[in-house]
Order: C-alpha cells, then sequence, then structure tokens
C-alpha cells in the first residue's frame, strides 16, 4: 500500500519511514525510528543512551551530503542538536531513533538491470561500499543456495565467516537478502533502485539501519 500511495502522489522517492514501514510490512527488521516535526513529540521512553537524528523527506535522498544527519548524540544533548537541525531544516520532519549495536556493516539492495531486470545487491557496507565496491549480484527471485553463494562470493566474506573471532549471524543475513528478493518480486515492475545501507550484522540479528527507494 505504501508504494501505491507514493506513486498516486506522482512521487517517485520515498522518505526513509516510508522505506523502513515497507520493510516491517515485509519482515525485514529494521529500527524502532520516530517521525516529528517538534521536540516535544518524541517519546523518551523508546531511546536508549546515544541517538541519531536524520532528517526525513523523499526531496532529500543523500542527508549525509547535506549535513542531515548527526549520530551518537548523547540524549541530554538531543535537544539542542534537534534545535540546529530543525533550523537547516525548517519545512522537514525529522527521524529520531536509537544507536544500534553492530558487528560487521553490509549492504543489500535491488538494482533495475537495463540487461538482466531486477537483481538483488549484496556487499560490505558503510561508507566504504562505494570505494571498494566489494558487491554481487543476482537476479530476482532468488533462492536460499543464491543467497548462500553471494555471501561467499565477496572478497570481504573471510569477515562474515569469523576472521579474527568476529562473530556475526549469517543466518539473520540470509534471511534479509530472501526477503528483499521477495519485496523486489512483489513489487518488481515499480522498483527502480532500493538501498539498504547501512544493515548492521551483530552476533544474533541483522537491522536496517538506513533505506533509500526509488520508484519506476
Amino acid at each position: 500500500m505504501i508504494i501505491e500511495s507514493v506513486l498516486k502522489e506522482g512521487r517517485k522517492a520515498l522518505a526513509e519511514n516510508e522505506v523502513k514501514e515497507l520493510l516491517r510490512e515485509s519482515g525485514i527488521p529494521t529500527t524502532d525510528f520516530q517521525v516529528v516535526g517538534r521536540y516535544e513529540e518524541i517519546d523518551q521512553k523508546k531511546l536508549k543512551s546515544h541517538v541519531v537524528l536524520k532528517v526525513c523527506s523523499p526531496n532529500i535522498l543523500h542527508k549525509t551530503d547535506v549535513g542531515g544527519v548527526v549520530l551518537d548524540i548523547p540524549r541530554d544533548q538531543l535537544e539542542q542538536e534537534f534545535k540546529k537541525m530543525r533550523e537547516k531544516f525548517p519545512n522537514e520532519k525529522l527521524l529520531v531513533e536509537s544507536v544500534q549495536d553492530r558487528r560487521v556493516e553490509v549492504i543489500i539492495g535491488l538494482i533495475n538491470d537495463p540487461t538482466f531486470g531486477l537483481t538483488v545487491m549484496f556487499g560490505l557496507g558503510g561508507i566504504y561500499t562505494e570505494v571498494y565496491k566489494d558487491v554481487t549480484f543476482r537476479v530476482v527471485p532468488i533462492k536460499r543456495e543464491d543467497a548462500e553463494e553471494m555471501l561467499h562470493e565477496i572478497k570481504a566474506a573471510p569477515i562474515l565467516e569469523g576472521f579474527r573471532k568476529i562473530k556475526v549471524d549469517r543466518e539473520a543475513i540470509l534471511n534479509v537478502l530472501m526477503k528483499v528478493s521477495s519485496l523486489g518480486e512483489k513489487y518488481m515492475d515499480k522498483i527502480d533502485q532500493m538501498d539498504l545501507n547501512p544493515v548492521f550484522v551483530k552476533e544474533k540479528g541483522a537491522v536496517v539501519v538506513d533505506a533509500k527507494l526509488l520508484l519506476r
């Protein structure tokens, strides 16, 4: 329903909260975020000791480039950071969520390839994605064995296999890959590109921390 309503509005891009709602509907774990217009609307009980603050708008996809992301804010400094962000983006909603623990960052996405159609992407995530370009692809829909192959194919595969005793939940990664494939299959004719980056992989579980989605 989210994608259909966005298309009816004539938009091609979803705001982060809209993408995350779509992920939740698809059974893909994401953050416990709050989208607010005023500081007083924040439910402080839902926040941990350190917080992330972002501008939340379908018109601002590259939030970091415009100073629209502040990480690791102590809760007692959130109000002043909120005021700064509100001054910078007076007409946009702001997204607040707790800082997430992580062992490894990966990227999982969907890309509409002109030759092969919609494909699932997987690789090393975070700020190094564009530097290392350590990614692999499969055409939607994928099977579990395809997802397992994707984990083995990237250069960073040893990190996912216990390198230096780093414990990560490989099953959680496979689960997200399969559900992203199912999401892509469901909206095959509507999705142009989706980036889930970073996805924080923990010793137990995985969570999508940031998400973008563009429609055809």
